[in-house]
């Protein structure tokens, strides 16, 4: 592993600080005495950032370059977290700041995906994005906990909730510092790209599939991330049953599968890695569906694990078909996030109609969707 991949490391891990906006919704509702629907507000604003801005990004980095655009996204999220950090914003303040670490964290992404490639040794792309990926992972699950455990810290406990800020702050400050160090060699377009071109990417079947891949993807792992806690109950579990083998388990599988997929893919080819994840994950979905308790736990191992890398390996095989427009790939890739802010939708249907197990049919088809698009070659990476 090189040594300036490091920084880059560094960035997905505060990339994981835009994920604890959820979590933080309940210490907001409370504090702005809110409605359910008000307090999701905090995550909605990050998912429509992702929608508004990745395009825009992916252009921006075409143009100025991705590292600046990195810079640029840690700049804002500092920005974003500085605020809450010095006052006490009203509710309108706070919705802003949230918003803009949105817009910061969208060209994290757009930016922070492909730089990867330029920093990566021959062969190692994969492999060093699936690690990226795992250190996201870390990133979202320490910022979560923290969200939950700063008031047992006496330093912070009188400005409540707001007391992760200042620490997130200071994790995006110290990612700026040593972004701002390290030197990259970036392949560029020729001409300076535009949206007509960027969308004209999508009249490629190639890029279009995988714009639906990924946007089916976050779409899937939203849907665990909201429902299994409830769909375990559901099928009998007790809470704290249900809390230990839901979400829990699943996104300390997600880390633990892209820290293992970062090592096999040393050796593995991305195609073959992405059919047997694709598949993984729809087997582990169509478990869930049967709605017994022992085969929905084996449901959510073989999930977590197959959502791992799904990802950095579609992601990769993608920016190797044209690495040269791979600000423009990653922008519209990073567009379908907003799978995450959709697809939950309609599985949420699927819970209010009263079907608890069959609705995790949705996370299925999304993985079956996956794997028929694993089955298709392409120039890289076959």
């Amino acid at each position: 592993m090189k040594i300036k991949t490091l920084p880059i490391f560094l960035a997905f891990i505060v990339m994981g600080v835009a994920d604890a906006m959820g979590p933080m919704s309940d210490a907001v509702k409370t504090q702005y005495e809110l409605s359910n629907v008000m307090a999701t507000m905090l995550s909605f604003f990050v998912f429509i950032a992702f929608a508004a801005f990745s395009v825009p990004g992916g252009l921006l980095a075409a143009r100025i370059g991705m590292k600046k655009l990195l810079l640029l996204g840690l700049g804002l999220n500092a920005v974003a977290m500085l605020v809450p950090s010095l006052i006490n914003p009203g509710f309108a303040l706070l919705l802003l700041c949230i918003f803009v670490l949105g817009i910061g964290t969208t060209f994290l992404q757009v930016a922070g995906n492909p730089i990867m490639r330029e920093v990566s040794g021959e062969g190692a792309y994969s492999r060093n994005l699936s690690f990226a990926q795992g250190f996201k992972g870390l990133g979202s699950t320490v910022a979560t906990y923290l969200v939950t455990a700063i008031s047992a810290i006496a330093l912070f406990q009188n400005m409540g909730w707001r007391g992760t800020f200042p620490i997130f702050f200071v994790l995006m400050a110290v990612a700026f510092v040593f972004v701002a160090f390290v030197k990259v060699e970036e392949s560029k377009p020729e001409t300076p790209p535009s949206i007509a071109s960027s969308l004209a990417l999508l009249k490629e079947p190639v890029f279009a599939l995988a714009v639906v891949g990924i946007f089916f993807y976050v779409g899937a792992e939203v849907c665990m991330a909201r429902f299994l806690f409830p769909g375990l109950k559901g099928m009998g579990m007790d809470e704290a049953t249900a809390g230990k083998f839901g979400p829990a388990l699943f996104f300390a599988l997600l880390t633990v599968g892209r820290i293992i997929g970062g090592v096999m893919l040393a050796k593995v080819k991305p195609r073959p890695a992405f059919m047997v994840s694709a598949l993984m994950g729809a087997v582990g979905a169509g478990l869930l569906m049967t709605g017994n308790s022992t085969l929905a736990i084996g449901g959510v191992v073989l999930g977590g694990l197959g959502f791992a890398n799904i990802w950095p390996l579609l992601f990769s095989i993608t920016v190797e078909e044209r690495p040269e427009r791979a600000g423009e790939l990653s922008g519209l890739m990073c567009m379908a996030i907003s799978g995450g802010a959709v697809v939950p939708l309609l599985m949420g249907g699927l819970v209010d109609a009263g079907l608890n197990a069959v609705s995790f049919v949705i996370p299925c088809l999304c993985f079956v969707y996956l794997f028929v698009l694993s089955l298709k070659g392409g120039k890289a990476n076959a």
